[in-house]
């Protein structure tokens, strides 16, 4: 395709339309293979937004009805399977915002009409459970194949109605009663592929079907959904070569800012590590390295929920988790960590097979920015057109060594911190001075283990160590004198960096930093 400008396919969750519009295509269509030869009957897939799961579901949907022609030059075209046209009963729950009772109702209606008209049925029930079991039926009848059921976004409603506890409830009864169907109507059904970004733990199609496959951390199907790094080198060379030459940098060093930005995604124990394929083919398309993904939906329920918990948040971000514990949530009392997982804020950085856990991250810098940006205001709010100044002085102090004047910065941002913000306590203190010095891209780790207790916050330069003790309505010099009483900086003793030792008293009545102390070495 060298000369012809690679099209690519933003927004477009259609396979027809990509294909028929000559747009890039990362085959998958080897998982379709693995599925329809597998002898299971129901699936499940959770994912992150934007990762892939509608497109994938609308292969199948082409696939199962014999489009052959859209899949040429594609894996699938070279098995050995007869395209043979199924009914195909693809219930796309992601085109409803779902905010006020009745609108699952009309999503359901519409495409509802639509499979009664194409299979003859005239006389509809008023219960849409009823009407989505006679369809199921009738179309096996009309065709005498089994009826293939792709439900793209199946939670949706009830994501979009974790504050609306008449609206959940509702929904959760009404998808309930449609889902039922998967095992009432076993006869009649060759295939179920629901994908989502939860496995919704109180809802019953997952207590119904004994027999789900729920392959989200299958190492089998791992790369089902985004792009790894041999698909982003084999299909985007292209795309990879213009955005080197719009920063004038070599195709090599473009290749490790993609990584940085977009990559480090993995959801299997063995899996490997993936892109995210909104952000990549935005890059690709826009020849620039934006945070894409952070745009395409609020994440605000996530902040408000990690806020909320009142909870460490540099631990939250670094758990180690049982993986069954993150295959399900209640979404009405949802663990912040698992919600992060299943948002895409954590990804899966190592198995541990001695304990069976998984440790977790925050796969990339797009992500991480995104995510504390969100936070940071819930702790923080600075005076207008002064935040700008005082985080490059910041920046700055830390990197040449300088901490009276980095303290002097660090109060400048926390001053005056409004009532309406929670600082009541020591943790969310500490957790505004982590949020804030990590979102500038300083290394910083809070809560340090040590031999003799934790550090409270430690910031590493190649030049320099701050060791920070954070007091809450105590006094600096009490946080100095536990550095030196706990010796917090033993560890450092043959290092040839300079270190400091800081101690710093937050006033709960002041709402500001009131003091510090500081030694050297």
């Amino acid at each position: 395709m060298e000369g012809k400008k690679v099209k690519y396919a933003i927004g477009d969750q259609d396979f027809r339309s990509v294909r028929e519009r000559g747009c890039l295509y990362v085959d998958k269509t080897s998982y379709i293979d693995k599925i329809v030869n597998s002898g299971t009957k129901y699936y499940f897939l959770a994912r992150p937004r934007r990762f892939g799961k509608s497109l994938f579901l609308s292969t199948m949907k082409y696939f199962f009805e014999g489009r052959r022609e859209l899949f040429k030059g594609l894996y699938i075209d070279s098995t050995d399977w007869y395209w043979e046209d199924y009914p195909v009963l693809h219930l796309d729950l992601n085109t409803g915002k779902y905010e006020d009772l009745g609108k699952l109702e009309g999503v359901l209606d519409n495409m509802f009409r639509d499979w009664e008209n194409r299979y003859g049925i005239s006389v509809k029930d008023e219960d849409h459970s009823m009407r989505f079991k006679t369809i199921i039926k009738t179309a096996h009848e009309k065709t005498g194949k089994q009826v293939v059921i792709l439900v793209d976004e199946y939670d949706k409603p009830l994501v979009g109605n974790l504050r609306k506890n008449e609206n959940f409830e509702h929904y959760r009864t009404k998808l309930a009663g449609v889902y039922s169907n998967f095992k009432s109507s076993a006869e009649h059904i060759r295939l179920v592929f629901l994908t989502g970004v939860s496995r919704f733990s109180k809802l019953s199609v997952f207590s119904d079907l004994n027999n789900l496959k729920d392959i989200t951390f299958s190492d089998e199907f791992a790369d089902i959904c985004g792009i790894t790094e041999k698909e982003l080198l084999d299909n985007f060379r292209q795309g990879i070569d213009g955005l080197a030459e719009s920063y004038g940098v070599s195709y090599e060093a473009m290749c490790r800012l993609l990584k940085q930005h977009y990559d480090g995604y993995r959801f299997a124990k063995k899996g490997s590590d993936i892109y995210n394929p909104w952000s990549v083919l935005n890059a690709m398309d826009e020849s620039r390295i934006g945070a894409f993904w952070n745009g395409t939906g609020a994440a605000s329920i996530v902040a408000e929920t990690l806020h909320a918990s009142d909870v460490d948040i540099e631990k939250t971000l670094n758990a180690r988790w049982k993986l069954d514990r993150l295959a399900g949530l209640d979404l009405l009392n949802a663990d912040p960590t698992a919600l992060l997982y299943q948002a895409g804020y954590l990804t899966i950085a190592d198995y541990n097979l001695r304990n069976d856990t998984v440790r977790l991250k925050i796969p990339n810098r797009e992500v991480k920015e995104g995510l504390f940006s969100d936070l940071l205001p819930f702790y923080v709010k600075v005076r207008r057109g002064t935040a700008e100044g005082v985080v490059g002085e910041l920046v700055e102090n830390i990197e040449n060594g300088n901490p009276e004047d980095m303290m002097k910065n660090l109060q400048a941002y926390f001053a005056g911190i409004p009532y309406d913000l929670k600082m009541d306590n020591e943790n969310n203190f500490h957790n505004a001075f982590y949020i804030l010095l990590t979102l500038i891209g300083i290394d910083a780790k809070a809560e340090m283990h040590t031999s003799d207790g934790r550090i409270d916050l430690l910031i590493e330069t190649p030049d320099y160590v701050y060791i920070i003790e954070l007091k809450y309505d105590g006094t600096a010099e009490d946080a100095l004198r536990q550095i030196e009483d706990k010796e917090y900086a033993l560890q450092f003793s043959t290092d040839s960096r300079k270190v400091f030792r800081i101690g710093v008293n937050f006033s709960s009545e002041t709402r500001r930093i009131e003091a510090w102390k500081i030694e050297e070495r």
